[in-house]
């Protein structure tokens, strides 16, 4: 499995918003969603606000693959589960990068009603 580089991890992490893109059945992709990211550790994470009704969020888990944009870094991705224990890290790196958006927007992507709807996003 690909890792992330150091610096990959520093520039999509520290980027305000990432933009992804899932791969479609003929191996187009789909058009780009903005969205928030975080990083909690060695891995970066995003999720969908108000649930699994997205569309972005459907393409992607049905997808398994595609590709995000921030920070001046392209990869191809895989999205995948987060570790069970991992959640209460990103609601934290949420709260520290996007609470200046006040409440009603961060809990939209933190809290119970977030964790089953994370995407850890993996290089390939």
């Amino acid at each position: 499995m690909t890792a992330w580089t150091a610096d990959e991890l520093d520039r999509i992490g520290g980027a305000e918003e990432l933009q992804l893109a899932s791969l479609r059945a003929d191996d187009t992709l789909r058009p780009y969603v903005t969205m928030w990211v975080v990083r909690a550790g060695d891995d970066l994470y995003v999720r969908s606000a108000y649930g699994p009704d997205n569309s972005w969020y459907r393409n992607a888990t049905t997808a398994g693959t595609g590709r995000v944009r921030a920070g001046g870094v392209e990869r191809d991705v895989t999205f995948a589960d987060a570790a069970t224990d991992v959640h209460d890290d990103i609601d934290a790196a949420y709260h520290a990068k996007y609470d200046r958006h006040g409440p009603a927007i961060v809990g939209t992507v933190v809290g119970a009603d977030a964790i089953p709807v994370t995407i850890r996003l993996l290089p390939r």
